[in-house]
């Protein structure tokens, strides 16, 4: 359920209860999530032209849908479409924080950094002729093959040719093991950039409402990659929590606190007056504390959310 406006909010319809992230817009729908980032965009000052932004967008949908002719529907449980349109809004909102702020970017430079934030996963997608597992098993060179795709096909997605390096620089922010000062960013704009879809992409991850539950998705993506940091699934669970604490740092040291202008997107858009991605990941991170003390050797009993145990349960084991 979405809420209507910020209105109902001012005049105290509303109650604390419901002013929680999944309640503002149905993260579900591709077509709430446009709907919602136009808006955004509309409050920017500078001049935009949001049919290119949905263009693109509806383009990164068709792809992730396998429509597109060499390229085949994702096949990614945690890696999916969901999660770029989360990622996208997330950096949708950071943007309009940082116009709030005063840190103004051209419309250029902000279709660069939309775009990136639609394909910045786009790594994991198989081409047609690839029958072999999943797209999983890209775990390790998804970012570089995202890059490489930018490369090939900037210009369906609204790009120029002089906008590649640009993307293909932020969306190698999103590896989390690259190291951002040796990145060749053209300018101080692609690297605030950079980092805020770094930034976005973290958010969107662990704000999501089902983020613990998705966490065994993840250890399978991980597994088929041959990535063997986890023993299991319940491993990387358990994990998870020295994970909260490596991203804060990361926020606050490598990324230039970008995850601070968020408050003023919700304060701008929503009137309410509290960063809602930070308030659901305490909320997560409390609740991942609370089922790790639990009795139960199996902390699987305790998330419910989405069916997403028990698809796990009938698929991978």
């Amino acid at each position: 359920m979405a809420i209507g406006a910020s209105s109902a909010f001012k005049e105290g319809k509303l109650k604390m209860a419901d002013i929680q992230l999944a309640n503002l817009v149905d993260m579900d729908s591709p077509q709430a999530v446009i709907d919602e980032a136009i808006k955004i965009i509309g409050l920017f000052p500078q001049k935009t032209k949001p049919q290119r932004i949905r263009s693109a967008f509806t383009q990164t949908v068709s792809l992730y849908n396998g429509q597109w002719k060499d390229v085949s529907r994702c096949n990614t449980d945690y890696h999916n479409l969901k999660h770029v349109t989360d990622c996208f809004l997330a950096m949708v909102r950071l943007l309009h924080g940082a116009a709030v702020s005063g840190i103004r970017f051209s419309f250029s430079q902000t279709c660069q950094g939309l775009v990136s934030a639609l394909l910045h996963d786009v790594g994991y997608l198989q081409h047609k002729e690839d029958t072999l597992g999943t797209g999983a098993k890209f775990t390790t060179s998804h970012v570089r093959r995202g890059m490489d795709f930018v490369q090939r096909h900037f210009a369906a997605f609204g790009l120029e040719q002089a906008d590649v390096h640009a993307c293909m620089t932020m969306i190698h922010c999103t590896d989390l093991g690259a190291d951002l000062s040796a990145i060749p960013f053209p300018d101080q704009a692609t690297e605030r950039l950079g980092k805020m879809l770094a930034t976005a992409d973290i958010l969107a991850q662990m704000a999501d409402r089902t983020y613990l539950e998705k966490l065994l998705l993840l250890y399978f993506e991980l597994d088929e990659a041959c990535v063997d940091d986890y023993v299991d699934e319940l491993d990387l669970l358990r994990r998870a929590e020295d994970f909260y604490l490596q991203m804060t740092d990361r926020f606050e040291l490598r990324l230039d606190a970008f995850n601070r202008l968020m408050i003023h997107h919700f304060q701008a858009r929503w009137d309410i007056d509290q960063d809602l991605y930070q308030r659901s990941i305490r909320k997560q991170q409390k609740y991942l504390q609370a089922i790790l003390q639990q009795n139960s050797d199996d902390p699987r009993c305790w998330l419910r959310r989405s069916r997403i145990v028990e698809m796990v349960r009938s698929r991978y084991n």
